[in-house]
């Protein structure tokens, strides 16, 4: 039988919750048919920074911004101090090896090594950009993959690539991190050289204690048990961060929860029983793209979204989930589980925001604050922020 836990035992830990914003969520996107453009959208790395602090200083949920090179090249030390007066921080630095023409055929796997060389040394840069900004986490999505059988060496671009990462994992500082995000299909059609979390762990498991698992909750075959994942990274200790989005069909980058809350719970669910809630070495961070919503909203909602399924997955009933499932009570085990999802904690985070000197509703406070009218007037001229498509 499970008892109702009080949400005051899990402020704490919610105080403490961070998810860092991604700054191309910000500038304009749209599909692979169109890019959509609105008011206000950013012209540089700095409006896009102080959007982002907007949605810190709403929510206190969001005190890093992550950067994409190159679409956010700047003066990074200057772009650091920035995010600072405006009390928050740069975060993961994330490479680009899917915009160039050389890379039609693969990046740090293509055949050609002077191509290779090329995807290392813009990585090299990233490094470099971590140096000036503090930042920690070098976060690397590859596009690299084939469309046909008979392509491409499988085994070769394999081997390749440990090179690739090898020469990377070089250059990072003692407290610099690499990431290796994974996808299990597009661009790249018929096979992508890091599909699935399996080989994104067996590349940084080759590499050292200082390269990880990045895990995009989008990036999955449909019917994938990504809580199953989540957990046994965690296991492994290897899951260095998420990138959170939702998805109806394949890729969607739609806001996180947004198709399926309860699998956003069962995920989180995993991460407070593994450890991995509130822990340094498993950063929470978004990547998404607000195509008809807008952004800040759409951000400020995000947040909040993961938020409430933390505090649902803190009030699951541990004593009572344990016993259930020790004694093979399959109801009871699921009836513990789903009272802590359907509990409706919107009204007690509410207050306590509150009572932290936040807003009890974000979203609202946003509308009412005047930044968006400030913005779309203040943002004329220039070019508009977007995906570089």
């Amino acid at each position: 039988m499970s008892t109702k836990r009080d949400f005051a035992d899990i402020t704490d830990s919610l105080a403490a919750q961070a998810i860092e914003l991604p700054s191309w969520a910000f500038g304009n996107s749209g599909t692979r048919f169109k890019v959509f453009g609105t008011p206000g959208t950013p012209r540089d790395p700095f409006e896009k920074v102080s959007d982002a602090a907007k949605v810190n200083e709403l929510t206190g949920l969001a005190p890093q911004v992550a950067l994409h090179i190159p679409w956010d090249r700047s003066d990074f030390v200057a772009l650091a101090a920035h995010a600072a007066d405006l009390g928050v921080r740069i975060g993961t630095i994330n490479s680009n090896t899917f915009q160039d023409d050389d890379y039609k055929l693969g990046a740090l796997t293509h055949a050609d090594e002077r191509i290779r060389n090329k995807a290392i040394a813009h990585h090299l840069e990233c490094i470099d950009v971590m140096d000036e900004t503090g930042s920690r986490d070098l976060k690397i999505w590859l596009a690299d993959g084939s469309n046909y059988p008979g392509q491409a060496d499988m085994r070769g671009r394999q081997d390749r690539l440990h090179d690739s990462l090898s020469t990377i994992y070089d250059r990072l500082g003692e407290d610099q991190r690499l990431v290796l995000e994974y996808k299990f299909f597009e661009p790249a059609f018929y096979h992508t050289d890091v599909p699935d979390w399996g080989t994104s762990y067996a590349q940084v498991s080759a590499l050292g204690d200082k390269a990880m698992v990045c895990l995009d909750t989008g990036h999955h075959a449909p019917g994938t048990n990504i809580e199953f994942i989540v957990m046994q990274l965690l296991r492994l200790g290897k899951l260095g961060s998420f990138d959170f989005n939702s998805r109806f069909y394949a890729d969607d980058d739609l806001m996180v929860g947004a198709a399926d809350p309860f699998q956003l719970f069962r995920i989180l669910y995993e991460v407070v029983r593994g450890g991995g809630l509130n822990n340094p070495e498993v950063a929470f961070m978004l990547d998404q793209c607000h195509n008809v919503e807008n952004k800040i909203e759409g951000q400020i909602r995000s947040v909040l979204n993961v938020q409430e399924m933390t505090a649902r997955a803190l009030l699951v009933d541990k004593e009572a989930l344990a016993a259930a499932q020790s004694a093979g009570d399959v109801i009871g085990a699921n009836d513990v589980f789903m009272d802590a999802f359907y509990r409706d904690v919107r009204p007690e985070l509410a207050e306590w925001r509150e009572s932290h000197g936040l807003p009890a509703n974000p979203v609202r406070a946003f509308r009412e604050s005047g930044y968006l009218e400030k913005i779309e007037t203040e943002r004329v001229g220039g070019t508009q922020a977007g995906w570089g498509a």
